[in-house]
């Protein structure tokens, strides 16, 4: 991505992402079909209700092997194939290390969490069988994390979609067997999910053991220099952090929307996997600007850097666009496919979240393409405090709106909480563009 038309390159690397995005986001998608229309509103509210805590942590995994794969994007710009292989190494080395602490962790905390949050008596044992099993599987997620980040650091956008199509689609078939003809509940459609991933884990480790010689490590790079592994670290906890704390204002609000009860908390669950469908561009456009940024800036290409931002913005911002229209004139009937025609209280529920949402959605578009681009330049100082900004946001929404619009002031949380983050984005961006003179 060092050469060439930047606006090309770009989309050359996004549009894979995007259906890669999807495919990943299509895993709760799923889950949520499920689980709302054959086992009914009461278990979709109790998957819905551990959306918040899913985020928590597996949006710390997503950022935080991001940042992993950062330093082997460096390290391939600047043409450190020794550099390439002892990163990869490394990442796998802290994947598995601290994916083994949360997972512990996770398991032994998650019931305690769910009462915390005020968690409907009617919901909480469903809500426990499905997270205890999802954090249960954690090194799953945290490894297919990982060697799908490495390949796209590499410049390899395609395959990563591929297998996560092929995941997907595993796991659209071990679902309804493990609901419908194993009768596991929300325990089977957890279950499902995480042998999915494992199976997916295989795929993609085999693929990069017979086509991918730039990550064929060798003895001396299992043993990561202590230089190396801080180098990691210094980008990889802060990219997680950013993430889960965005995902603490969420659970905050999780608690506003469970003393609102069941109804509230299913609509809520379903608009937002539909809303994260939508997003996925705009998430797939901040992903592709990461990697462009970190081998531009490993090749000391900064005049490409500027270019690539503009050209990735404008690119975004018309994706939102179209999306937040598309959402607020159809949303409500993609809700139907959850619940079914019957359950109008639920649908209308969902209908003015995808309104007040979709119709922001340029904002966090802008949002993805600064923090990415921030952090391919190893900055991380700024998207930590838009992580922040979030959590700030979101928890203002959820303690002094929602108690007073109900329903009404939870759907304002994410719109406010992307106008706090892109501050310090805007303006941390300027100066750099000083530093680097852009």
């Amino acid at each position: 991505m060092t050469v060439g038309d930047p606006q090309k390159l770009i989309w050359g690397f996004t549009w894979p992402l995007i259906l890669g995005n999807m495919f990943q986001q299509l895993y709760a998608f799923v889950d949520t079909f499920m689980v709302g229309r054959f086992l009914g509103v009461n278990a979709l509210a109790s998957v819905g209700s551990t959306g918040a805590l899913m985020f928590l942590v597996l949006g710390f995994v997503n950022g935080f092997t991001t940042g992993l794969s950062i330093v082997t994007g460096q390290r391939f710009g600047a043409r450190d194939r020794s550099g390439v292989r002892e990163s990869a190494a490394a990442g796998v080395i802290i994947s598995v290390v601290f994916g083994i602490f949360l997972t512990i962790v996770c398991c032994y905390y998650c019931r305690d969490i769910l009462i915390f949050m005020d968690t409907p008596p009617e919901i909480i044992d469903g809500a426990y069988d499905f997270i205890i099993v999802v954090y249960g599987g954690m090194l799953a997620f945290v490894l297919l994390n990982l060697q799908i980040n490495l390949l796209r650091a590499l410049g390899d956008s395609k395959m990563p979609t591929y297998i996560l199509g092929a995941t997907l689609t595993l796991n659209i078939i071990f679902e309804p067997i493990a609901i419908l003809v194993l009768h596991g509940g929300i325990f089977g459609a957890a279950i499902a999910t995480i042998i999915a991933q494992i199976l997916g884990n295989l795929i993609i480790a085999c693929y990069i053991r017979k086509k991918v010689p730039h990550l064929h490590t060798r003895y001396t790079d299992w043993i990561p220099k202590l230089s190396t592994v801080k180098e990691h670290i210094k980008i990889a906890f802060p990219m997680g952090f950013q993430l889960s704390i965005i995902a603490i204002g969420a659970v905050i609000l999780q608690i506003a929307l469970n003393n609102l009860g069941p109804v509230a908390i299913a609509a809520y669950a379903a608009a937002q996997k539909v809303d994260a469908v939508a997003l996925m561009p705009m998430t797939s456009f901040g992903m592709a600007m990461a990697a462009y940024t970190a081998q531009n800036f490993g090749a000391k290409k900064y005049d490409r850097i500027k270019a690539g931002i503009t050209a990735c913005s404008k690119m975004s911002v018309a994706f939102a666009i179209v999306a937040g229209v598309v959402l607020a004139l159809f949303g409500h009937y993609v809700m139907e496919l959850f619940v079914g025609p019957a359950e109008v209280e639920v649908i209308g529920y969902g209908r003015l979240y995808l309104i007040i949402n979709g119709l922001k959605f340029w904002l966090v578009a802008l949002l993805f393409i600064y923090r990415a681009a921030l952090q391919g330049l190893g900055k991380t100082f700024a998207p930590t405090l838009t992580g922040v900004m979030e959590l700030v946001m979101r928890a203002a929404v959820a303690i002094y709106l929602a108690p007073i619009l109900g329903y009404l002031g939870a759907c304002f949380a994410n719109p406010a909480a992307w106008v706090g983050g892109l501050i310090p984005l805007l303006v941390s961006y300027y100066f750099v563009k000083k530093e680097l003179q852009l």
